[in-house]
């Protein structure tokens, strides 16, 4: 008979393992607009969604998919969205809503290339500066980036971990090669994942301050028509939720936010490595532009080249820490995306001059190949040679 992890195993394309990860973390309300690469993910929750006794529901556009899903958070249920490109420009009007008022939430953007309406169909990484900047002012925000479609289950169930844990919206930053690939994955068994679910209040509701926070900075939260009555807003707001234009109240509830996220990185950031050990020159990448970079190490160390690769699964808060860790080991990093270089400008302010940083880059709707990175490393590898 076979084992109940043998059972599991199944061939899944990632925007598939996106949604049973949710599911399997207590997603049951799903509000979207279909759009090219993350089309999938909408199908798949309309399907099964009504089986689980959840909520599918197509709205008009993503401006209004992204109110209905902080509608349903407020309700108590655990909500996403998914969409892509110009879709993800529209929500972040309600992406600034949901961090200031602290209402938790998932957002799956499946890269596709920009600006515009660009290539739809093909792959890039040009939304990593608008994940953490989309929405105006200095707002808190999580944002996770998987590299397999086993990781984009696994992330999918974190992502709503740490937005129900911290209140706070939590982007899945995928890009069209993980999100449309299919690969054989073996998924852990239910009892196996940890789900975790938002902090309630303690007190009678005439006690209830909706914004006073716990310890860990982050206040409970009651869920509409569980009778605590309290204000939503989007304005600078006080304990009790009421709107207010006191500056030492504003100045105080945006420190907040953002320390609830920060004083708990070693909970939040998470980084991959690989072949670090010794290794000279490393190599920065993620989601599928970091598979190139793997193959292009193994390769480079097959070479005799001391080559590692650091992969930022957390994207935002960046790995800082790590990546400044990392300038201490190495003689050069390159970064690798397919981007014009939107995270090298933040591996070059992590390593403050230390160590060399260039960037292998590209923008043509392809994905970008080990044999670019490796030849980037090898040229790195002659420069300190012949140095």
């Amino acid at each position: 008979m076979m084992s109940d992890v043998v059972e599991m195993a199944r061939l899944m394309q990632g925007n598939e393992a996106v949604v049973e990860g949710a599911l399997a973390a207590g997603v049951r309300f799903y509000a979207g607009y279909p759009i090219t690469p993350s089309t999938e993910i909408a199908e798949l929750m309309a399907e099964r969604l009504p089986a689980l006794g959840g909520k599918f529901i197509q709205m008009e556009d993503e401006i209004a998919s992204m109110a209905a899903v902080i509608g349903a958070s407020l309700a108590g249920v655990k909500a996403l969205t998914a969409t892509s490109g110009p879709g993800f420009s529209l929500k972040q009007e309600n992406i600034g809503f949901a961090a200031m008022a602290e209402i938790p939430c998932v957002i799956v953007n499946v890269q596709r290339w920009g600006p515009s309406t660009g290539i739809p169909t093909a792959p890039a990484q040009g939304d990593v500066m608008q994940a953490r900047w989309g929405t105006h002012g200095d707002h808190p925000v999580i944002v996770l980036c998987p590299a397999s479609v086993r990781e984009a289950y696994l992330l999918a169930i974190r992502a709503v971990n740490l937005s129900e844990k911290y209140r706070v919206p939590v982007i899945l930053l995928m890009d069209e090669v993980i999100g449309h690939m299919r690969e054989r994955v073996v998924l852990p068994r239910a009892k196996e994942v940890e789900v975790i679910e938002r902090k309630k209040p303690s007190v009678e509701p005439k006690d209830y301050y909706p914004y006073r926070p716990g310890d860990d900075g982050v206040p409970p939260m009651a869920s509409f028509g569980e009778g605590y009555r309290y204000h939503v807003t989007g304005l600078v707001h006080d304990e009790k939720g009421n709107p207010t234009t006191d500056p030492q109240v504003a100045e105080s509830l945006l420190l907040r936010l953002h320390r609830k996220i920060y004083d708990h990185l070693d909970d939040v950031v998470s980084v991959e490595g690989y072949q670090l050990e010794g290794a000279e020159v490393a190599v920065v990448a993620y989601g599928a532009a970091a598979r190139s970079a793997k193959r292009a190490v193994k390769e480079a160390r097959a070479a005799g080249i001391k080559a590692g690769l650091l992969r930022p699964v957390t994207i935002w808060p960046f790995p800082e820490k790590e990546v400044a860790e990392l300038a201490g080991r190495v003689r050069h990093i390159i970064v690798a995306e397919m981007n014009l270089g939107q995270l090298k400008g933040e591996v070059e302010r992590a390593v403050r001059g230390r160590v060399g940083v260039s960037g292998v880059n590209r923008v043509n709707g392809e994905l970008i190949t080990f044999e670019e990175i490796l030849s980037a490393i090898r040229e790195v590898a002659s420069d300190a040679q012949s140095g």
